[in-house]
């Protein structure tokens, strides 16, 4: 076959684009704010990662402004540039907004949400909260703006603003349940006669004949005709204002089916009511009672919806209310009464009795007790002398003291901990990512079979088929409203992070919710998690009971002028009794065995069995007390007097209070529990022992226990790791969760998924605990979501009415809808009266044991 010459085209006729200019066309330039450049070097390695992706074209690196400008093809994601920096150890700096999103309404709204800020050139991660109506973007600084950021959300039809703060979100939540509740009002009352008129003739003896003989079949049809309109056309008036919209741009949401099916039923009503000729004999019958009370119940079901939600976030606005609005600051040599915000670094405060203490700060002088227990959940209030901590928020007693403000605004422990919180509720977890692939064809599927339900009906159904079939329609829309789905997960988040964070567990990364309740083991520090990280004088056994107090004081006085950790074990203990430490006249350290001192006259010798030797002493008389000490891990001491044996101590390092007890209920919820420690095997396995943990690694550097947790995660899966100092840190990033106690170090905390307010390892016990609990919420209210649209959307449709089984009413559906909704906030609520599984420390006015732990070095 041969085709015809064609002509060539004469100048201006057209033109041909070359390849070069197609490909430049498809360009686009990104510009990123990179840290960690410092020379030249580093400019070449930044270019050098960017170029050796393929669809960059050009690259050009600003060392003094610290940006790259990237010209990449528009098929290249902003990500994949993102991802190169990273791995060339410059990252790109990223930023995070937390905005405000009106008119999501289901659960589909969230993927539509999602969808548009996600494809912003330069958004990292988008996660969209439904039941706090937020989300939270991370993008990379240079390459978006927040307002365009907010703009895509707004154009997708979700209006977003930058978040308020939470007290102004509280008081706009309750703005908006009370025009909710108003709206609600105002349509059942405009429904009621409609519904009284309507279904009353059909339920009520006698009904029907006096409506006839009172209003008139003709007026009263128009009477509901009236009265529906005004429930549609005023309080209902947002469905449709959000409803078609969505549907005509090809994403229904919830609103579309409401306004889909009222505007059936109605358009049919009103039909019948003004042009009945225009439907089939026999049909023309009117539903204007179904559509007004949809409207009614389901406004209901937004409401009681409304009020839920204002309830999930509870626990923020309770610790928002713990911020104070004024102090009293010292100024010009006087004390004035000052807005919180005035309050500076270094100030002088004044905390009166019963008064809230503002900002974070040290005691400078004064005594009083401190309520603590909605920042630590600690019950027992606690002492505060000169040089003790105080944080904002915290109700001081009946004493009156004088603070250093050292920490304000936004950088207080109560400001953190509010972040925290709100970071935790916003956070999507994994089994969110199924709700959210099923939800983003669910309505759109419900439509589908919405109209294949109506074709059947009008096919096979019987005379007349036209009502049976729009009344089935109408149901299986209504009924089908994922709400339910797009609440189950997040108000349960919500609500268990909130109670976590009154129970002094914070989860400081969102997945750690999930993923906390799949582990297997548990894996704790020693020093600072198990035990106090401090050497404490144990026990004292003398040769003569009697002169228990008199060898403490004498020895408390050899070693009261040492620094050392045994040292100041003895003279702490001593104080702590009250005894007065006399001055040592002669002082000598021997390495590696003790020393020797002369006090009031006396001669002592303190130190190990070969320093007893070395002296003539003979420490065998206290060999078996010795060989007990040391074999419960504590660290033996001889103490001789005048050359006689006069007693025996031991110093150890102290288990705390709550950790037999937090061990005994990890091994109750089957969990195993290995200790990773750098500690002696021996110490480590006579802890082990008392404690009755599982395994035990001793001797270990940080290198070695992160190798050690990943021998853990091959053999048991997802594991915990527990911390509290900076060479916990590698450990508590290895983990599956690492969990930081909250009294380390602000490094262990950031690696940290879980932070302990308090040093109690009772709070792991706890974090569990909520982590179960509120996946189990989490999976009941799924399963009642999807079990309610998989089982009621055929009984919509009408699948029993062959078989002698009703035929689901409209209202009925609507009902149902709202009822599946508030199911599932009610349950979710059941998570506020979450007790803990362990209850934390009883306070300073508990007595220690002093149980063993780590031997303290020899001097």
């Amino acid at each position: 076959m041969t085709f015809p010459q064609l002509e060539p085209l004469s100048e201006g006729q057209g033109h041909t684009c070359d390849s070069s200019e197609m490909e430049h066309a498809m360009r686009k330039t990104t510009t990123l704010a990179i840290t960690g450049m410092n020379c030249a070097s580093c400019v070449g390695r930044v270019e050098k990662a960017l170029t050796r992706l393929d669809g960059v074209a050009d690259v050009s690196v600003n060392l003094a402004s610290g940006t790259a400008q990237v010209t990449h093809d528009s098929t290249l994601p902003v990500s994949a540039l993102a991802d190169a920096l990273d791995g060339a150890g410059y990252p790109a700096q990223s930023d995070d907004i937390t905005l405000q999103i009106e008119g999501m309404s289901c659960a589909s709204c969230v993927a539509r949400v999602e969808k548009a800020l996600g494809a912003l050139p330069g958004v990292i991660a988008a996660e969209v909260n439904f039941a706090g109506e937020s989300a939270h973007v991370r993008y990379l600084s240079g390459a978006v703006t927040p307002e365009e950021i907010a703009a895509a959300s707004t154009n997708a039809g979700y209006r977003a603003s930058p978040a308020e703060a939470p007290d102004t979100v509280a008081d706009r939540k309750a703005a908006e349940t009370t025009a909710l509740a108003r709206k609600t009002m105002l349509a059942a009352l405009l429904a009621l006669p409609v519904f009284v008129i309507e279904m009353g003739s059909h339920l009520i003896p006698g009904m029907h004949e006096w409506v006839m003989a009172t209003l008139g079949h003709e007026t009263s049809r128009l009477l509901q005709f009236v009265l529906t309109t005004l429930v549609l056309a005023g309080p209902g008036r947002m469905f449709y204002l959000r409803g078609f919209p969505s549907l005509f741009k090809g994403q229904p949401d919830m609103n579309a089916l409401v306004a889909l099916g009222t505007s059936a039923a109605y358009g049919f009503s009103t039909v019948s009511t003004f042009a009945p000729g225009l439907l089939p004999e026999g049909t023309a019958h009117v539903y204007f009672e179904a559509a007004a009370v949809i409207v009614v119940l389901i406004l209901l079901g937004r409401w009681l919806e409304a009020r839920a939600k204002g309830r999930t976030g509870a626990a923020i606005a309770r610790l928002v209310g713990l911020r104070p609005r004024t102090a009293r600051v010292e100024r010009g040599g006087e004390m004035q009464e000052l807005p919180i915000s005035e309050v500076e670094v270094g100030d002088t405060l004044q905390i009166r009795p019963g008064e809230k203490v503002a900002v974070d700060g040290t005691v400078l002088s004064g005594r009083s007790y401190v309520d603590e227990s909605m920042i630590s959940g600690e019950p027992v209030p606690v002492e505060k002398t000169d040089g003790a901590e105080l944080v904002g928020g915290t109700v001081n007693g009946t004493g009156s003291l004088t603070m250093r403000a050292t920490r304000v605004g936004a950088d207080t422990v109560l400001s953190q901990i509010i972040k925290l919180v709100e970071q935790a509720q916003g956070a999507k977890l994994p089994v969110q990512g199924v709700v959210d692939r099923i939800t983003a064809w669910f309505v759109p599927a419900v439509i589908a079979a919405a109209v294949l339900t109506v074709g059947a009906w009008l096919i096979f159904g019987p005379a007349p088929a036209l009502p049976l079939a729009l009344v089935a329609g109408v149901a299986v829309l209504i009924i089908a409203c994922p709400c339910a789905m797009g609440l189950a997960t997040p108000t349960s988040i919500m609500v268990g992070t909130g109670r976590a964070a009154e129970l002094g567990v914070l989860f400081h990364k969102g997945d750690a919710l999930q993923t906390l309740q799949e582990a297997r083991l548990v894996a704790l520090d020693k020093t600072g998690t198990l035990t106090e990280g401090r050497p404490a004088l144990t026990d004292l056994l003398p040769c003569d009971k009697s002169q228990e107090a008199t060898i403490l004081r004498l020895v408390a006085g050899a070693e009261a002028g040492s620094e050392h950790p045994i040292a100041r074990a003895i003279a702490s203990e001593a104080e702590r009794r009250g005894l007065d430490l006399p001055r040592a006249e002669a002082f000598d350290a021997i390495p590696g065995k003790g020393l020797t001192a002369r006090v009031e006259g006396r001669t002592l010798l303190i130190g190990n069995a070969a320093l007893m030797r070395d002296n003539a002493v003979a420490p065998e008389d206290f060999s078996a007390d010795a060989g007990a000490l040391a074999s419960e891990g504590k660290t033996p001491l001889f103490v001789a007097i005048d050359g006689q044996p006069a007693a025996i101590l031991a110093v150890a390092d102290p288990i705390k209070d709550g950790t037999p007890e937090a061990i005994r209920a990890l091994h109750d919820m089957g969990l195993s529990v290995a200790m990773l420690t750098g500690d002696t095997p021996e110490t480590a396995r006579a802890i082990a022992r008392q404690l009755g943990i599982d395994r035990v690694e001793a001797g270990l550097l940080p290198a070695d226990k992160v190798a050690r947790l990943k021998d853990l995660q091959s053999e048991h899966g997802k594991i915990a790791f527990v911390g509290d100092g900076i060479n916990d840190a590698p450990a508590l990033a290895q983990a599956d969760i690492g969990i930081a106690i909250g009294s380390g170090t602000d490094v262990a905390i950031e690696a940290a998924d879980v932070v302990l307010i308090s040093g109690d390892l009772r709070g792991v016990v706890n974090a569990f605990s909520i982590s179960r609990h509120t996946m189990r919420n989490i999976r009941q209210n799924l399963l009642w979501a999807f079990g309610y649209n998989t089982l009621l959307i055929p009984v919509a449709a009408g699948a029993l009415y062959p078989f002698g089984g009703p035929l689901l009413s409209p209202m009925l559906a609507a009902g149902a809808m709202a009822l599946s909704s508030v199911f599932v906030l009610a349950n979710a609520l059941r998570l506020r009266r979450l007790r803990p599984a362990l209850k934390g420390d009883p306070g300073p006015a508990a007595v220690r044991k002093a149980t063993a732990a780590q031997p303290a070095p020899a001097e």
